[in-house]
């Protein structure tokens, strides 16, 4: 097999370089992390199981417009995505409140809000990925007030459309987490399109009827069952049958550090 350059590795996924100039690999690992990487654990499965729910999202989205780095599926672990110029903010939107939300404002998890609330964090792991405003974003050149407007357009399409898909299959759309970047055209225009992926780890659903958390607060919380949890939601979403080739048995090891 040819040896590939590696580009960047992360906490859940590792980028190669592409076969063609303009693209990258993207392989989606078992690995597991919360809390700002002071937990860290393993989820056999987890990255077969997130390439496929990734991809069968990304692809649906892109569907209805909304632009996304994803070019292809290449086997049960890596995808083929365009080479973005990664904007170094969070957006994180809330219809319900849960986690470091419910904390924040003293909120019950599980309540719904007034409308959907969009939130923006700066990625920093050295920093623990602050909560920051408008204002932060634009004073330090983070992101343009267009860039800015272009983000919260799409993601308020994507959390419109993605909350009817997963309500159609029984789940709550909780909050989500997304990331975005700068493609740049061979005539040097660049517009944003989506980054990253969409699929448990970065999205809280949680089962209409009782609640049952199916993401990644299962290992947040040491609730057990995250591989099987995941596994859900590829079923509901109709691509279990080759997820259930990746041999899906949670084998969960979780480490906290101080």
């Amino acid at each position: 097999m040819t040896r590939r350059r590696r580009i960047y590795e992360g906490k859940a996924k590792v980028l190669f370089e592409g076969p063609e100039p303009g693209t990258l690999i993207q392989y989606f690992k078992d690995d597991a992390s919360a809390f700002n990487n002071q937990k860290k654990g393993t989820i056999s499965g987890k990255g077969v199981l997130n390439n496929r729910i990734s991809e069968y999202l990304m692809s649906k989205l892109m569907e209805i417009g909304v632009p996304t780095h994803f070019m292809k599926r290449l086997n049960m672990r890596e995808q083929l995505v365009h080479e973005v110029e990664i904007i170094p903010i969070e957006v994180v939107v809330r219809n319900i409140a849960a986690g470091s939300f419910s904390e924040r404002f003293g909120v019950p998890e599980g309540t719904p809000l007034p409308r959907s609330i969009v939130e923006y964090y700066y990625k920093s792991e050295e920093l623990g990925d602050p909560m920051i405003s408008e204002e932060h974003i634009t004073a330090f050149g983070w992101a343009t007030p267009q860039d800015l407007d272009d983000m919260m357009a799409l993601s308020l399409r994507v959390n419109d459309y993605l909350s009817g898909l997963f309500l159609g299959i029984g789940l709550k759309l909780i909050d989500f987490r997304l990331e975005f970047g700068r493609l740049y055209n061979e005539h040097g225009e660049m517009r944003i399109i989506l980054a990253d992926e969409i699929s448990p780890d970065n999205c809280r659903l949680w089962d209409v009827k009782t609640n049952e958390r199916l993401d990644k607060d299962r290992f947040r919380r040491d609730l057990g069952d995250v591989a099987q949890a995941y596994h859900e939601v590829a079923r509901r979403l109709g691509i279990l049958p080759e997820a259930q080739q990746a041999e899906i048995v949670d084998t969960t090891r979780a480490a906290s550090t101080s």
